[in-house]
């Protein structure tokens, strides 16, 4: 199983922290690891934005349910 294919099963510090690897890599690695990187860093990224979306609308979502119902005046 390669690294690409077990982004789905990592937790959202170990995307992040292998992102920022990757991208440390493909600016100071050696040829090869450049290469690794950069087949890495566009999956993370997503992988990354994802969750980041998914975090945002559950909190939003959380607030939401906490504040106060409106009242309707009739």
């Amino acid at each position: 199983m390669s690294l690409i294919e077990k982004i789905p099963s990592l937790t959202d510090e170990e995307v992040i922290n292998l992102l920022a690897n990757a991208r440390r890599l493909q600016a100071e690695g050696d040829e090869k690891q450049q290469a690794r990187a950069s087949e890495l860093i566009g999956p993370l990224e997503e992988a990354a934005d994802q969750r980041r979306t998914a975090r945002l609308a559950a909190t939003q979502a959380k607030r939401a349910a906490r504040r106060p119902k409106a009242q309707v005046v009739a």
